[in-house]
């Protein structure tokens, strides 16, 4: 016997449906976030790389300042090391090595704080900090090893590893005449000239590393928008939280329905008179100076409500009174509560003055 299956259900399951704005808050509050720190690693790098080549000559000119002063000292070993002069020594010293790699570790700090602000904005959550015990769990573990991300990664390492190595090999081998010439130079010539070779070098591996930081970036965002699909049930529940539960709020506005139509039926026996169709439509009105100064609506219905007017109006001896194009220009204009309109003073005053008449007989 074949089984019919609800392939609904798994219609539903499936995460075929883009992120909500609400579900991508939540994640970003979760810390679940498209950042790269292949790109944060190369930006550093290059900004570093190129707070070197600004400020070169400077670091160049301080640190043999600093080599200078240290041979000096030290041609006097004695008044060097002695213990009332060596802390004083050792603080100069460390003051002006750090007065010299200084433009480059502030240069490292801005572009790590602008790169992951350009990735990430203003973001501060202390959820990434907290401990899952999801974490301690050795089979999501080992799924966490073999996993598409884990696989990316180690791509990614021999990518670099290969591709640096072909870098470095390629250059060193066009550049082999220079390496050999300023190693025949000056020390001075020479360590210009190594450094010259040494920025191009790091230019074109940095180059490369742009590229597969790119690359990971892509892979990253692609990952981070399949995580956060969802499900055409959890779209449903989203929108029940955000809006209510549709059936709750049928009820809840059957149940003020009801509410208002006792309200109404209660003031039904205060009309003066009730203007029906006769079959279809019902309107209750009432003339009261003090209230308004034209007649005014207190209860209006149509079918089954149209007969439960006519019917407490009958038990508290309310005239009826037939007249169907008055009766539904009333229930078409005029709200429960509201005044008639203009066109309709006449013919309401005439029904008011038969219903009047009628009392003044009785």
């Amino acid at each position: 016997m074949i089984k019919k299956m609800n392939l609904q259900f798994f219609a539903e399951s499936e995460k075929t449906e883009k992120p909500t704005p609400k579900k991508r808050s939540e994640a970003r509050e979760e810390g679940q976030i498209v950042q790269s720190k292949e790109i944060n690693t190369v930006v550093i790098l290059f900004a570093s790389f190129l707070g070197l080549k600004i400020f070169g000559q400077f670091m160049h000119e301080q640190l043999l300042e600093l080599i200078k002063n240290i041979l000096n000292q030290t041609n006097n070993a004695e008044t060097f090391l002695n213990p009332n002069n060596l802390m004083h020594n050792f603080m100069n010293i460390l003051l002006i090595f750090f007065i010299t790699v200084t433009p480059v570790i502030i240069i490292a700090f801005f572009s790590a704080l602008l790169v992951n602000y350009f990735q990430v904005g203003f973001l501060f959550t202390s959820k990434t900090l907290q401990l899952k015990l999801n974490r301690l769990n050795p089979i999501d573990g080992f799924k966490r090893i073999f996993s598409k991300r884990a696989i990316v990664d180690l791509v990614k390492s021999v990518l670099k590893v290969v591709l640096a190595g072909s870098i470095a090999y390629s250059y060193v081998k066009n550049n082999i005449t220079k390496i050999i010439q300023y190693s025949n130079m000056e020390v001075f010539e020479s360590f210009l000239g190594f450094s010259n070779l040494l920025y191009g070098l790091i230019l074109r591996l940095l180059m490369v590393l742009l590229l597969l930081a790119l690359f990971d970036y892509f892979f990253q965002w692609r990952e981070h928008e399949k995580n956060l699909m969802m499900t055409k049930q959890e779209i449903k529940e989203e929108y029940k939280q955000a809006e209510g539960d549709p059936l709750i709020k049928s009820k809840i506005r059957e149940k003020q329905r009801r509410l208002a139509l006792s309200r109404m039926m209660q003031d039904i026996p205060k009309a003066d008179v009730i203007i029906t169709n006769p079959t279809h439509y019902a309107v209750a009105i009432k003339y009261d100076q003090s209230m308004y100064d034209a007649p005014y609506v207190i209860g209006k219905g149509m079918d089954l409500v149209a007969e439960n007017i006519k019917k407490m109006a009958s038990e508290s001896h309310v005239p009826i009174v037939e007249n169907k194009p008055l009766a539904r220009a009333l229930y078409d204009t005029v709200d429960i509560g509201g005044v008639i309109t203009e066109d309709l003073y006449e013919a309401v005053a005439e029904v008011l003055a038969y219903v009047y008449s009628l009392k003044e007989e009785f």
